[in-house]
């Protein structure tokens, strides 16, 4: 399992959440997305867990992850990278669908050889590969409307058998938040979103 993330750090992540949050605020609720998405990770079937992170970990890190830096690049070459690491079967998934539940990443590549996770805003939030081969990745066009179609393209000219994950919905803006949130409203994301929502009512 996979996981690619950047560090919470204010300014550098979910800048689309402000206004209406402040740059800290995105940060702490980007640091909730990450640490929900971690801990489905961790209580996922799989023998190699890893985060591939731009930054330094911190306390939101649960053990038993070994950690990766993303290489310099694009996000095609940074995801490219990623699955250059391992030498079997593999998942990625990122830190926007705090969402994601065990269930949804237990996947088993016995009839297929790739999953892929359609993600609604045109991009894809989950990718498996049974072979991991980075030139699958190499050259896709990353955030865009698009970026999905072409890497499921992809994935289909080369020959693979591919299955789909159900479409999720990312964390980019304030509607995207309260969507996400109300879909899994016990989870570290939906506790501090209700949290920042409540203090500015008062």
């Amino acid at each position: 399992m996979l996981v690619i993330a950047k560090e919470p750090l204010p300014g550098r992540v979910k800048t689309r959440l402000t206004p209406p949050f402040s740059p800290a605020e995105a940060a702490s609720l980007a640091e909730a997305a990450l640490a929900d998405s971690l801990a489905a990770v961790a209580a996922t079937p799989a023998t190699r867990r890893v985060l591939v992170l731009d930054g330094t970990p911190g306390p939101w890190l649960p053990p038993g992850f070994e950690v990766v830096r993303q290489c310099p690049g694009g996000l095609d070459e940074r995801l490219a990278d990623a699955f250059a690491h391992c030498a079997g079967p593999a998942l990625l998934i990122g830190m926007d669908t705090p969402q994601v539940t065990p269930g949804l990443l237990t996947v088993d590549f016995a009839d297929c050889d790739a999953y892929f996770g359609p993600a609604e805003d045109g991009g894809f939030w989950a990718l498996g590969l049974a072979d991991p081969d980075p030139a699958l990745l190499r050259g896709v066009p990353m955030s865009t409307p698009v970026t999905g179609a072409v890497q499921r393209r992809r994935l289909v000219d080369a020959g693979l058998r591919v299955r789909d994950l159900p479409r999720l919905r990312d964390v980019d803006t304030a509607a995207d938040a309260h969507a996400v949130a109300a879909s899994a409203p016990q989870g570290r994301f939906a506790r501090r979103l209700a949290r920042y929502e409540a203090a500015a009512r008062r």
